[in-house]
C-alpha cells in the first residue's frame, strides 16, 4: 500500500463511516499530506505500513520550527487518527504516534464582540447597495442563531420554519438540529427573500438556496469572510474578527444573560459540552454575579 491509496481509503472511511463534512475531511487529509511532502522532500523511503516512530518524530521536530504549539498539536492529532484507521483495518499492528505526546497548549479564549459592537457593525451596512439587505440578513443570522459558516451558506428556504420560530440547520456530519430564531432576524431574512432575492436570476440547483451571490449561486465560505471583514473595517472595529466571531459572541452573550450550558450546547450543535465550554468567554464579574445569585452563603 502506497500513500495515495492509503489516503484514498482513509478519505472514504471519514466520509462513509464517520459521516464527516468535506471541509473536515480535507483538514484531516491535509495533515497526512504534510507528512508525505516531508518524506518526499528528504527522500525518505517509508510507506504508510512501515513508517516508524523515529521518522514520525523527525517530522514533528521539522514542523516545530515553523508552526506554533497549537498547530503542532492539531497535526499530531490528525496523523494519530490516520494511523488509528490503518491499525483498525489491520494494515498495521501499531500506531507510530502512540508514544508521541502533543505539546502542552493553553485553552485559547475566542474573541467576541460586545453587543454594542455588533449593533454598530450591522448599522454600518449600506442598505442602498444591491447586496445590503442580503448582508444584513447574513450577519443577523450568524449572530442570532450562532451558525457555522458552512451552515449559513448551506441554509435552504425549505429550512425556514418561521411560523414555529425555528430554522433547520445541517451541521457537521450532516447532523440536523432546530435552532430558535429571533423575530427581528426572520424579519430581515424575509425582507431579503421577498424583496431582493426574487430579482436575482437563480441558477440551476440553487433554487432552494437562501443566500445567493449576484450570479444566482450559493455563496462561498470565502465570500462570507470578506463580507464580515469589510463591514468590520467600515464600522471601525479594530478587533480581528471572522464569521465565527458571531458564533462565539452568540454563545457568550447567552451565558452572560443566564442561559445554561446544556441549552447553548444544543443550539451550537456540539456533541460534547466540553467543546461548548471553550466558546465561553466569561469575565470575573459574571462569575461573581453567579455566586451572589445562587450560592447560599452570599
Amino acid at each position: 500500500m502506497n500513500w495515495t491509496s492509503a489516503i484514498q481509503d482513509y478519505s472514504r472511511f471519514l466520509k462513509i463511516e464517520r459521516g464527516l463534512s468535506i471541509n473536515t475531511i480535507e483538514n484531516y487529509l491535509f495533515d497526512v499530506q504534510k507528512l508525505v511532502t516531508y518524506l518526499e522532500l528528504h527522500e525518505i523511503k517509508a510507506s504508510p505500513l512501515n513508517i516508524d516512530n523515529e521518522t514520525i518524530q523527525s517530522f514533528i521536530y521539522h514542523i516545530a520550527k515553523s508552526v506554533n504549539a497549537r498547530s503542532q498539536s492539531r497535526i499530531i492529532s490528525g496523523l494519530r487518527s490516520f494511523f488509528d484507521f490503518l491499525v483498525f483495518e489491520d494494515y498495521r499492528k501499531t500506531n507510530p504516534l502512540a508514544l508521541i505526546e502533543s505539546p502542552k497548549i493553553g485553552r485559547k479564549l475566542p474573541d467576541t464582540l460586545a453587543i454594542e459592537e455588533i449593533d454598530k457593525l450591522i448599522k454600518s451596512i449600506d442598505l442602498s447597495h444591491p447586496q445590503g439587505e442580503r448582508n444584513r440578513a447574513i450577519l443577523e443570522t450568524l449572530y442570532s442563531c450562532g451558525l457555522r459558516v458552512s451552515e449559513l451558506t448551506n441554509l435552504k428556504i425549505s429550512d425556514l420554519f418561521f411560523d414555529e420560530g425555528f430554522i433547520k440547520v445541517t451541521g457537521k456530519g450532516n447532523k440536523q438540529r432546530f435552532v430558535p430564531i429571533a423575530t427581528s432576524t426572520y424579519k430581515y431574512i424575509n425582507m431579503y427573500k421577498n424583496e431582493v432575492r426574487i430579482h436575482i436570476p437563480v441558477q440551476k440547483d440553487h433554487e432552494d438556496t437562501l443566500f445567493l451571490n449576484r450570479r444566482g449561486k450559493q455563496l462561498t465560505r470565502a465570500m462570507i469572510f470578506t463580507i464580515v471583514k469589510q463591514q468590520a473595517e467600515k464600522a471601525g472595529i479594530k478587533k480581528t474578527i471572522s464569521p465565527h466571531t458571531f458564533r462565539h459572541s452568540f454563545a457568550t452573550h447567552l451565558l452572560e444573560n443566564g442561559a445554561d450550558l446544556r441549552s447553548i450546547q444544543l443550539m451550537l450543535g456540539h456533541e460534547s459540552i466540553t467543546t461548548t465550554e471553550i466558546y465561553m468567554h466569561v469575565d470575573n464579574r459574571h462569575l461573581k454575579d453567579v455566586i451572589h445569585k445562587y450560592h447560599p452563603r452570599k
